[in-house]
């Protein structure tokens, strides 16, 4: 029991002897922080102090600063102000020095009008005298002239105005008579002008084109090696004729000729390709149905070819270019027929050789009058196939293939179906009239030839007026001779164009015929 008081004694002077540290730990805590504070206020206004001493000094400086300043900008303001008080000065000046140049300008302008002034009165005032002086002369010489008027119309006994009527219709009939023989001479002068042009152009296209004088035909006639081929051909109970002409479309006519074969067809390609058929099977010698069919297709196939060929040859040798493929087949086409015996392909090309050296000539535009003289004669080629005429056909060809408007004019124009409205279809009329009239070009039998003459000349006899008529020159001139004291000179005009019209209408001709009238006026006397 006392050793356990004994413990609690000393654990409660342990407990005492710490609380007692703990109170001497805190009070020397809060000394120490008294005294920190203390210090650290003494340092903060000793740096105060410091400050304020800076502050002020900064301040003091600023001042002097701001004083300078302020003295050096009040020194330029008074440089500035001085500166711009002499410009101002300086200005004043000169503008006194020129408005007093202007004032002496204007005072010697001034004097100087006052001075044209008194001169203008001056000439003034003797135009006015002199003005007076012409009035008195002009009254002067109205009351002779009316004196000399009154006295030559006593003496000629007409008035004024009778005599300015019989002078002006003197001068009115000098001047008509004058200006008919100068509208004469210019109209003479200017037809031999034109004439000549048109002779040398003409002479010169022909001369620079040379051609044949006579144009193939196409053949139609197959020669036999024997009679005895016409057998073969004709074959068993008919069977290979049959064949050969149900394939091609042409009639094959056997008896009429020895040794040959006549093919007819109004259609040229088919009789060209029963043509080749039949001297390839008479070459073969194998002459049976099946054979002939094999034989046409080949033939067909090659026709189609040299078609195309001759169609490409033509626009080598003409040099037209850019055709369509259909145009060149149909030019082809062409080489297989023929107008009045001339082939109408050489035709063509003829033509488009002429057309281009009276283009060159003329200068026109030589590729395109060579086109269209190429494809003038173009609906030809299918005229036997589609209605209505070749040129008709040709233009609606041109068109569907789009062809240049005056290329499609000129073939509507070629025969004058329409009035030729461009230079180009002109020449192109001209060209073909030449292709198809020159000597050889074309042929007629000679009945056909004499009729056209006489019906030319019977033609002309039956026009009131018309004594005699002659048709010269293989019929491309008619020379009538009119009944003077029937026809006068205007007359003859009317009567030269209808008998055109008549031979137009009702004659057909290749190229143009030249209608000449004359008028004769004889008189007669006698010296006894």
């Amino acid at each position: 029991m006392h050793g356990f008081r004994g413990c609690i004694t000393i654990e409660l002077t342990i407990i005492i002897a710490l609380a007692a540290a703990v109170v001497a730990a805190a009070v020397s805590g809060i000394i120490c922080f008294k005294l920190g504070i203390s210090h650290r206020k003494k340092i903060a206004e000793a740096a105060f102090g410091s400050a304020e001493e800076k502050a002020q000094a900064i301040i003091a400086d600023a001042e002097k600063s701001a004083v300078s300043k302020k003295r050096e900008l009040m020194l330029e303001a008074k440089e500035e102000n001085q500166k711009m008080r002499s410009d101002f000065e300086k200005e004043i000046k000169e503008r006194r020095g020129e408005l007093n140049r202007q004032e002496r300008r204007l005072n010697q302008k001034e004097e100087t009008l006052d001075r044209k002034t008194d001169s203008l009165e001056k000439k003034e005032q003797s135009y006015n005298n002199k003005l007076k002086q012409l009035e008195q002369k002009e009254k002067e010489i109205t009351e002779i002239k009316e004196k000399q008027l009154a006295e030559l119309e006593r003496i000629s006994c007409m008035t004024t105005d009778e005599a300015k009527e019989a002078i002006l219709k003197s001068i009115e009939s000098q001047t008509r008579h004058e200006a008919a023989i100068m509208v004469k001479e210019i109209e003479q002068q200017a037809k031999e002008e034109a004439e000549k042009n048109a002779k040398n152009i003409v002479a010169l296209s022909i001369q620079k084109v040379a051609a044949d004088h006579v144009a193939e035909t196409t053949v139609s006639v197959v020669n036999l090696p024997s009679d005895e081929m016409k057998g073969r051909i004709i074959g068993r109970e008919g069977r290979n004729i049959r064949t050969l002409e149900t394939l091609t479309g042409v009639d094959l006519i056997i008896d009429d000729t020895p040794e040959a074969v006549i093919v007819s067809s109004f259609d040229p390609i088919r009789r060209e390709v029963a043509r080749v058929a039949l001297e390839k099977l008479i070459v073969d010698g194998r002459i049976h149905p099946a054979r002939i069919e094999e034989t046409v297709e080949k033939s067909r196939k090659e026709v189609d070819s040299v078609i195309k060929q001759e169609g490409e040859s033509a626009t080598f040798e003409t040099g037209v270019h850019g055709l369509h493929p259909e145009l060149i087949k149909l030019l082809g086409k062409l080489k297989f027929r023929t107008s009045f015996g001339q082939n109408v392909l050489k035709h063509s090309i003829e033509v488009a050789h002429l057309a281009g050296v009276m283009a060159g000539e003329l200068g026109c535009d030589v590729a395109l009058a060579k086109r269209a003289g190429l494809l003038h004669d173009i609906g030809k080629a299918v005229d036997h196939e589609v209605e209505g005429s070749h040129v008709t056909i040709g233009a609606d060809i041109a068109k569907k293939f789009h062809e240049n408007k005056e290329v499609i004019h000129a073939i509507m124009a070629h025969h004058g179906d329409i009035e030729a409205k461009t230079l180009i279809a002109c020449i192109v009329q001209a060209s073909d009239a030449i292709s198809a009239a020159r000597p050889g070009a074309r042929r007629e039998n000679l009945e056909t030839y004499i009729k056209r003459l006489q019906r030319l000349e019977e033609i002309a006899n039956e026009f009131d007026g018309v004594d005699k008529s002659y048709a010269i020159q293989a019929g491309r001139e008619i020379r009538i001779m009119v009944k003077p004291e029937k026809v006068n000179d205007d007359g003859m005009v009317l009567v030269a164009r209808d008998i055109v019209k008549r031979i137009e209408n009702e004659l057909e001709y290749p190229g143009q015929i030249k209608v000449s009238l004359i008028r004769e006026t004889r008189a007669v006397d006698y010296a006894k």
